[in-house]
């Protein structure tokens, strides 16, 4: 099997999560919250194999074009990235030792926590406050 990163999956999964278009949900409900295969053979009449393509975080080229086989890692139910899609792909590709995929689903998991695109920022300095005091 051929799997590797599909940097298109990865470009939308940035973007939904910096437009809002997530769900910071459990970890354990992904069984839950993936889409039947009804929803997406759905989509797939409505946006196409591409738009399918770009749900996913990995691509098997030794599948057939245009069949679910070729896709890997989900990471949402095809309107908000999930973040226990995100959790499960990056288990999974560690599992298999699809290094990238697992490194990618950490860098979106870690965007989801931060809220935004931008890089983290070093903390900001406390200064001590000074109290009054009252004199009597």
């Amino acid at each position: 099997m051929s799997v590797k990163l599909y940097r298109p999956g990865v470009a939308q999964a940035r973007e939904l999560i910096a437009k809002g278009r997530s769900r910071k949900d459990e970890r354990d409900d992904w069984s839950e919250h993936q889409p039947s295969a009804a929803r997406e053979n759905e989509f797939i009449q409505r946006f196409g194999w591409a738009g399918f393509g770009r749900w996913h975080l990995g691509i098997d080229d030794a599948a057939a074009e245009e069949t679910k086989r070729r896709y890997k890692f989900p990471y949402g139910d095809l309107a908000r990235v999930h973040r226990c899609a995100l959790i499960s792909a990056e288990s999974r590709a560690g599992q298999y030792k699809y290094l990238d995929i697992e490194a990618a689903a950490q860098r979106l998991l870690q965007m989801m926590d931060r809220g935004s695109d931008r890089p983290m920022a070093a903390p900001a300095r406390r200064t001590p406050r000074t109290t009054k005091t009252r004199s009597r």
